[in-house]
């Protein structure tokens, strides 16, 4: 056995040597340069001999024998995980799992997503593009975790082959006694995406599980800026799920002079395969302190599901079918893909599908005919159409 292996194995146990009876082999003097060491695996019982009192410092050992000793060290909570890296194979077949080596395997994960967009906007445009977006996430122990993710964006439509690349998300999530919380720039999704599907810099903090409470706070970073702060209050009763909300926008707009606040309702039920959803929901805007008057200040949405296309699962396959009626105070940044008229409000219907080719690779079609509620000549007729890869 090598001086720097006893040594290392030693220390690595953490316990001095004093602690433990004296010469626990007879060819091991108290003079021996490994005696402290060797008394101390002795005394942990790392080490055993040969049973005839002699340690045999000078014979040769097998790499069973040295895994032995390894797994030996490794049960008294000693860290030797470049040793068990080392002798990986005769652990295994030795029924020793490197638990903390595969720990710190999977400690950071990388996944990415790469979709293709093709959207026709009838009698007017459309867009052409591919996205590509990779995801780091980090365990930084037992009960916290940080995600990170850059998106790239090739545009091949009217933008002439132009692309960005952005850093769009680094947030931490964990918990703090029973509360679960995330933090930092991530995708806040309100009233089901009803009021806001969209990055913010903020903080979100939930208690509970059946009956969940959550908090919310931050600011709004991809419609002109924007404080909030809110919260909801959420049940699931068997296939019965409902949810009551509030959010308070301040500062929005390009001077900064408009604030919304929402009120929501929402409940949805499973029945098999099937899902049915609906919210109401009612706002109170006004403009540098003076009530709005000329926007719709209510509206409601109600949702069809059936199945869904599972990445995981090849062949897997679903439909969905949504309406609107929703008056410009009761969103900032809705989740649809249908037109919104830039708050004006909007009223339609989207009808889609969603097939998995293969595993990993999901096509997605939908037709979205919405028109603004100011004014209902203005209409939007979208046929939506992406394949999303997922690895």
């Amino acid at each position: 056995m090598k001086k720097s292996l006893v040594l290392a194995m030693a220390m690595a146990l953490g316990v001095t040597a004093s602690a433990y009876a004296a010469n626990p082999f007879s060819d091991v003097p108290a003079g021996h340069w490994a005696y402290d060491s060797i008394n101390k695996l002795a005394a942990a019982g790392v080490i055993e001999g040969y049973g005839d009192t002699t340690f045999g410092g000078d014979k040769l050992m097998t790499r069973y024998e040295m895994a032995q000793i390894v797994a030996k060290a490794m049960a008294k909570g000693a860290n030797v995980d470049k040793l068990a890296a080392e002798f990986a194979d005769e652990l295994d077949n030795l029924g020793v799992r490197v638990a903390n080596l595969e720990k710190k395997a999977d400690n950071v994960k990388v996944t990415g997503e790469v979709r293709y967009l093709y959207k026709d906007i009838k009698d007017d445009s459309y867009e052409n593009n591919l996205r590509s977006r990779l995801w780091v996430n980090g365990q930084i122990n037992d009960d916290w975790s940080y995600t990170g993710m850059i998106e790239n964006t090739q545009y091949f439509d009217n933008n002439n082959g132009d692309e960005k690349t952005e850093f769009n998300r680094a947030y931490v999530e964990g918990k703090i006694g029973g509360l679960a919380v995330t933090a930092g720039r991530y995708n806040a999704f309100l009233a089901n995406g009803n009021v806001y599907d969209d990055l913010v810099d903020g903080a979100e903090v939930s208690y509970g599980d059946k009956v969940k409470v959550t908090g919310f706070a931050g600011k709004a970073t991809e419609v002109d800026g924007g404080n909030y702060a809110g919260g909801e209050l959420a049940g699931a009763f068997g296939d019965l799920n409902l949810a009551a909300g509030y959010v308070n926008y301040k500062d929005l707009g390009d001077v900064k002079d408009l604030d919304d606040a929402i009120w929501y309702v929402g409940a949805d039920y499973t029945m098999g395969d099937v899902n049915l959803s609906a919210m109401y929901l009612k706002g109170d805007a006004s403009e540098d302190g003076k009530d709005i008057t000329d926007v719709n200040t209510d509206g409601w949405t109600a949702g069809l599901a059936y199945k869904g296309a599972e990445a995981s699962e090849a062949g897997s396959w679903g439909l969905f079918a949504n309406y609107y009626d929703l008056g410009g105070m009761t969103y900032i940044a809705h989740t649809t893909d249908a037109e919104t008229f830039n708050n004006d409000g909007f009223k339609g219907y989207g009808v889609g599908a969603n097939y998995a080719f293969a595993k990993n690779i999901v096509g997605t079609v939908a037709y979205y005919d919405t028109e603004n509620k100011l004014d209902s000549s203005d209409k939007a007729r979208i046929l939506w159409t992406d394949l999303t890869f997922t690895f």
